[in-house]
């Protein structure tokens, strides 16, 4: 992966940080990279990182150097996402397949120790959890409680699936739901790998994993089989997106609130129909809008379209 890039542009360099030195891929190495929206030259960066001769080639890189907003989109590229993010439902699939896998290897007399997430991959248990008890000053304890009653043996392997698997994490129910526990806890924002900085990016399996982007994290919904591949490494398939920019001037009126903001965010999306495209927020009230009412316009992507 980025340890190994083809780097036929000669973009690789290093970045000091008071007393410590990273690798980094400089995008100036490419003419036009500066006139990219910022979610381009995240792509870019990736392809560059990640750049091996056959599943990312050098047209690829030119092509989104190039980029004609004005264009349809016509060019196929591969983005390598820093990490994989899945809820219960969808990510125990997942570690089943990751599992037998090591069976099979063994059977065949190799080291199932070998088979491992090439990518980082947390799982949030969230979609399982039932308000079985309510009104009562340890309701959210009795929950919790009943939570692992009910679901133990699965719980027993996720346990197991952790502490067998490298670069996998589990965060226990109760924790809150995944989209909450990925901007606040999980999102790196930056990667430190091996001495390598990059941007952290992500896919999840659910459609509102786009809430991270509130962060500056750039991250969607996959598919399980999507995710499952971008775990072993495998980079997702993609066109190069049209951006649709939205630009943010003056600021909320007195007594309106976020929601007034999504929901009239969303009716000017719908309108200009978006689906498929990237959608840059910039302007300058970008930096009136807290965190919070970011990432609900970031929760709200999928309504866009």
């Amino acid at each position: 992966m980025s340890d190994h890039s083809v780097d036929s542009f000669g973009a690789k360099g290093t970045l000091k940080v008071r007393d410590t030195s990273y690798d980094v891929f400089h995008l100036s190495a490419m003419a036009g990279s500066e006139r990219l929206p910022f979610s381009l030259k995240i792509l870019l960066e990736n392809l560059l990182r990640n750049e091996d001769g056959a599943n990312i080639t050098a047209d690829q890189i030119r092509a989104l150097a190039d980029w004609d907003p004005s264009a349809e989109p016509d060019t196929e590229i591969q983005f390598t996402p820093a990490r994989v993010i899945m809820q219960d439902f969808t990510g125990v699939p997942c570690i089943v397949d990751l599992a037998t896998m090591r069976e099979a290897v063994a059977e065949l007399g190799g080291d199932p120790g070998k088979i491992n997430p090439l990518a980082p991959a947390e799982m949030v248990i969230d979609h399982s959890v039932i308000a079985d008890v309510a009104g009562r000053a340890d309701a959210f304890e009795r929950n919790v409680e009943l939570e692992y009653q009910r679901n133990e043996e699965r719980y027993q392997f996720l346990r197991w699936g952790q502490s067998a698997f490298n670069d996998f994490k589990v965060v226990p129910p109760g924790t809150g739901i995944v989209h909450q526990v990925n901007i606040e806890h999980l999102a790196r924002v930056v990667f430190d790998r091996a001495g390598m900085a990059y941007p952290d990016t992500c896919v999840g399996t659910d459609s509102h994993t786009t809430m991270v982007n509130g962060l500056g994290v750039l991250g969607w919904g996959v598919g399980g089989i999507e995710a499952e591949a971008a775990m072993l490494g495998q980079p997702v398939s993609m066109l190069i997106p049209k951006v649709v920019g939205f630009k943010l001037v003056g600021e909320l009126p007195a007594g309106a609130t976020a929601t007034d903001l999504v929901l009239t965010v969303t009716e000017l999306l719908r309108k200009s129909g978006v689906v498929g495209k990237f959608v840059e927020f910039y302007g300058p009230s970008v930096a009136n809008v807290p965190l919070a009412d970011r990432a609900t316009i970031g929760n709200m992507s999928p309504e866009y379209g």
